[in-house]
């Protein structure tokens, strides 16, 4: 079984005490981003777990498989992916920084262990569960993954009785939080860089983009031109910071550009929406006889909900899931929601925006003609950014000159390359049809709704006649 060696002896992913360990006695796994990676005892303790299992039944990309047949690869893969990369990250930092910065075999686990649960409270089919599903039906309460994340880890040390250190624990529930809007008071004063390198809440340049970037894109058959291996050779910290070499600003800038392209293309593609408003529609038709939200906030029930719930939604009998039951069959049916048009939110207008509503698009009709209802049209409000909203995401970072200097420092806007966007933000409003027969009324109403805003059509063009015609 595989260890961590003396801080005297040469690294290995998965070494013993002993200097000759062979890696061959360890246990690994093959993935097919990283190759092998080597799992420690303690890793292996939490992933031997069926709460930690529950993640080979939740697609990484949820329901994008369904438009990009490939996309199945689990949040179990994902999870694998993070613990090597925040393994490596760590590692290369303790090569090369180790006795200035103190890094020690604890914060070597520690890391490690924050990268392998980052995501052990994830929620079924990506991240509509927490976003889309539970805001409609937990009025105020605030909910979030990496909460739920750092609740089953205690949960998991309790019912498997797992030997660790409290200490380590606390560390690990603080890296995995560090980015989210729970993030705890970081216990050690000290090595704050730590936290850079699962959940960087600083400026979001971290492993787990590390890793989702690549997976995602491949699984999906798209090319990706980001590569991460340059900047963990190169990183280093300064001022307890992680901090790049200002010569690889580009290479950071695609890090975010390729993120926000696998927004636009894969997990907001207007199929991918169509689906996800339907699966939606049938969480909340089927959440008061399935109690499907009631299990938030109650680790020992909450690991059991995974996407097979849609199997049980598809196969029960019960009367009460009929309506839920028939929008399954709809999906499965290729019967989706009807994409009508969409437009881009104009740049002076982000500012202000209000998301756009179904009951928007239903009072911008005019006399005559169809009646449309509020639940007859879903309404998308798609929001891409660079990871900072409207701001450059460039200028949160902190970036060194060469390796003698001991000075680090932000790139201005005005200094980096004038090939890069001006704007760091993009809106997009999407209309759907809930029945094929009102894709010509609620097109028409979505325009309606334009003019009414902005006075002019925003969308790019009308919405096909062909589209109005297919029912």
């Amino acid at each position: 079984m595989g260890g961590y060696c003396d801080e005297n002896l040469s690294f290995s992913p998965a070494c013993n005490l002993s200097p000759s360990h062979d890696l061959r006695l360890s246990k690994h796994v093959h993935d097919n981003v990283h190759g092998n990676i080597y799992l420690d005892p303690l890793s292996l303790k939490f992933i031997d777990t069926e709460q930690f299992q529950r993640l080979r039944e939740l697609k990484q990309l949820g329901l994008a498989h369904l438009v990009y047949p490939g996309a199945v690869h689990s949040r179990f893969e994902h999870s694998l992916g993070v613990y090597w990369l925040a393994g490596e990250a760590i590692q290369k930092l303790k090569t090369y920084q180790g006795l200035e910065l103190g890094i020690d075999r604890f914060d070597v686990q520690a890391v490690k262990v924050a990268g392998l649960l980052h995501d052990v409270g994830h929620g079924p089919f990506s991240h509509l569960f927490e976003r889309e599903f539970l805001p409609k039906v937990l009025n105020s309460f605030k909910w979030a993954h990496e909460q739920m994340s750092a609740d089953l880890i205690d949960h998991i040390v309790d019912v498997h009785h797992i030997d660790v250190e409290s200490e380590m624990i606390k560390r690990v529930k603080e890296m995995i939080l560090a980015s989210s809007e729970f993030a705890l008071p970081k216990s050690a004063k000290e090595k704050q860089f730590l936290y850079d390198i699962v959940a960087n809440g600083r400026n979001g340049i971290d492993v787990d983009k590390f890793d989702y970037i690549v997976r995602d894109s491949r699984a999906c058959g798209l090319g990706c031109s980001f590569d991460f291996h340059r900047l963990m050779e190169t990183m280093r910290v300064l001022g307890d910071e992680i901090c790049y070499r200002a010569k690889d600003y580009l290479s950071i800038h695609k890090l975010f550009a390729t993120r926000a392209d696998l927004y636009r293309t894969v997990y907001t593609h207007s199929k991918v929406k169509a689906v996800e408003l339907m699966v939606v529609d049938a969480l909340l038709k089927a959440n008061s006889y399935l109690e499907i939200s009631s299990s938030i906030q109650d680790p020992s029930e909450y690991w059991k909900l995974d996407d097979t719930i849609i199997k049980t939604i598809e196969t029960a009998p019960d009367e009460e899931l009929r309506e839920s039951r028939d929008l399954i069959l709809r999906i499965r049916r290729r019967n989706l929601y009807q994409f009508c048009n969409e437009y881009s939110v104009p740049k002076d207008q982000l500012e202000h925006f209000k998301d756009v509503t179904a009951q928007d698009i239903a009072c911008s009709q005019k006399n005559g003609g169809v009646l449309l209802q509020e639940n007859d049209i879903a309404v998308s409000n798609v929001r891409i950014d660079l990871t900072r909203g409207k701001q450059n995401p460039l200028e949160s970072i902190n970036f060194f000159k060469d390796y003698e200097s001991q000075e680090k420092f932000p790139i201005p806007h005005e200094r980096i390359s004038h090939l890069l966007p001006t704007s760091y933000q993009d809106m997009i409003v999407r209309v759907y049809s809930k029945k094929p027969e009102l894709v010509a009324a609620v097109s028409e109403a979505f325009e309606n709704f334009q003019l009414k805003i902005y006075g002019v059509k925003a969308q790019v063009h009308a919405t096909p006649e062909k589209k109005k015609r297919r029912f």
